[in-house]
């Protein structure tokens, strides 16, 4: 485990999976990614008290509120799979963890703001990142999609960004733009914007992998960074991570990071929803 390089992103193929790497992670460098094929994670019974437990009042709501049974699974999935994560990382169990979200439906640990939650799924996988080190992003896309270079240069691109892809040969075009777009992806979901911000007006330094404006100067130099990953055999999965944010005490025990008297409260909330 401690030859792996800090910040891998961790498959947890199930509730019953070990989570040691992935705290260890959290631990080492301050952020954590976990990945999953989301039906591993369902549970074996949709209406049990117990999942009721596991899900919280307000995301029990909703998932009972959804007719689309695949996005009712992958619901249930995801947010089983954020809880499983946040608990590892708190020390404590899933069914303590206060999961809210957000206006625009981000994700955020109630009473422990010093924790950053992202969510990502595509297809049958999903992927969770935590950071303490302040934002992240997560965006996942199946390797096999096609993106094409004449459809996307001015939207997703660069004018440095085109003409990089542009030179290279006709079958390395669409990995490179699948690249380029998960990246900003997770950057505009780690900066709470999505697609509302516009994809041309930054971009990737070609020798460092630094954020640039769009005619190359550097932007926020130091406190990002960026990195892609294959995972599953089947997708990519591309991470931001704001490298200088809180405090970066490794003790992420929920007893330090959690607001004073507020785990007895969940906990009693809890207890009430399941009597």
């Amino acid at each position: 485990m401690t030859d792996e390089h800090p910040g891998t992103p961790v498959e947890v193929p199930g509730p019953d999976a070990p989570w040691d790497r992935a705290v260890f992670h959290m631990a080492r460098c301050g952020t954590t990614v976990a990945h999953a094929r989301w039906a591993d994670w369902l549970p074996p019974d949709f209406d049990a008290p117990r999942l009721r437990a596991h899900l919280g009042s307000h995301d029990w709501r909703r998932h009972g509120a959804m007719t689309n049974p695949a996005a009712r699974a992958r619901f249930v999935a995801t947010r089983l799979l954020i809880r499983y994560a946040a608990a590892a990382v708190l020390r404590v169990t899933p069914d303590e963890v206060d999961l809210a979200y957000r206006p625009g439906g981000r994700p955020y640990l109630r009473g422990c703001d010093q924790v950053e939650v992202a969510l990502t799924h595509s297809g049958d996988v999903a992927a969770v990142a935590l950071s303490r080190c302040g934002r992240i992003g997560v965006d996942v896309e199946p390797l096999a999609r096609q993106m094409s270079y004449e459809g996307l240069r001015r939207l997703l691109c660069t004018p440095a960004e085109r003409d990089t892809i542009g030179a290279l040969p006709e079958a390395d075009r669409s990995p490179a733009l699948l690249r380029l777009w998960t990246l900003k992806e997770a950057y505009t979901k780690a900066m709470g914007q999505g697609m509302r911000m516009g994809f041309t007006g930054f971009g990737f330094d070609q020798h460092s992998g630094d954020l640039v404006s769009q005619d190359g100067t550097p932007l926020s130099p130091g406190e990002w960074s960026f990195d892609a990953y294959e995972i599953q055999g089947s997708h990519l999965l591309s991470v931001a991570r704001h490298t200088v944010g809180w405090e970066t005490s490794p003790d992420t025990a929920a007893e330090s990071m959690l607001d004073s008297g507020f785990l007895d409260e969940v906990t009693r909330a809890l207890q009430a929803v399941i009597e």
